[in-house]
């Protein structure tokens, strides 16, 4: 989790802090983009193609247009070309944890102080959808040729009312169990009794290799009242 309003990463594993650290991100008109990205590529020594050949250690790609993590000059405030810089130790050891089956990276922008809100940003960020492979026209043929039903996903949605039209919708946690999630929204209802006036739903997602269950919630003026929660220091993001 990487916080370029605060210039720091979190590192967690199995969900548990591993380590924190200071950074350098993009510096004005070179920002380091937010959004959830994949490793696609480590290198242990990289040297730029775009910026004179610059020497990039321990790089860990984000995006093929040339946004990386790796180790470098940290002068206290953004400084890069849009890469995520660290400094060379940690660099070094975050290198040897990741794993590009088994890590993603979250960039914001909004500051972070605690690594427990930096968690719990990283839980609830949505996760891109994959891209869907385009099918050729004679595939469909083929397989009904075979006798073979199309296999169709299985989308499992938990504690689900319907939602009224033009409705917005908040996501309060992403918790380990759907009775977490169902604690969680208990709790919030006592102490924000509005809630009630709120459609709830469970929704279980994979983050990485990990199950959670994302605690949403829908109503006409949802952005608002999520707005007042994170003005209160509580976790709250908009979703639609």
């Amino acid at each position: 989790m990487v916080s370029t309003a605060s210039q720091r990463m979190f590192v967690f594993k199995d969900g548990a802090l591993w380590d924190s650290s200071p950074v350098s991100t993009g510096r004005r008109g070179h920002a380091t983009p937010a959004g959830v990205f994949p490793i696609l590529q480590k290198r242990v020594f990289h040297r730029s193609n775009i910026y004179s050949n610059a020497p990039m250690p321990y790089m860990q790609r984000l995006t093929w247009s040339g946004i990386a993590i790796h180790s470098g000059r940290l002068p206290g405030y953004p400084a890069s070309h849009g890469c995520v810089r660290l400094p060379p130790a940690f660099a070094r050891a975050l290198y040897g944890l990741t794993r590009a089956s088994a890590t993603t990276v979250v960039i914001t922008n909004s500051p972070i102080k605690t690594d427990t809100y930096a968690r719990a940003l990283a839980l609830n960020t949505p996760m891109p959808l994959p891209a869907v492979p385009a099918i050729a026209p004679q595939e469909p043929a083929a397989v009904l040729a075979n006798g073979a039903a199309p296999l169709t996903p299985r989308i499992e949605i938990l504690s689900i009312d319907p939602a009224p039209e033009r409705s917005q919708t908040i996501q309060l946690t992403a918790a380990a169990s759907a009775a977490e999630a169902d604690a969680h929204w208990q709790r919030m209802l006592g102490a924000h009794p509005q809630l009630r006036q709120f459609h709830k739903t469970v929704i279980p997602a994979m983050v990485g290799s990990r199950r959670v269950y994302r605690l949403r919630a829908t109503a006409p003026d949802a952005h608002a009242f999520c707005s007042s929660l994170r003005r209160d220091g509580q976790a709250c993001f908009n979703v639609s």
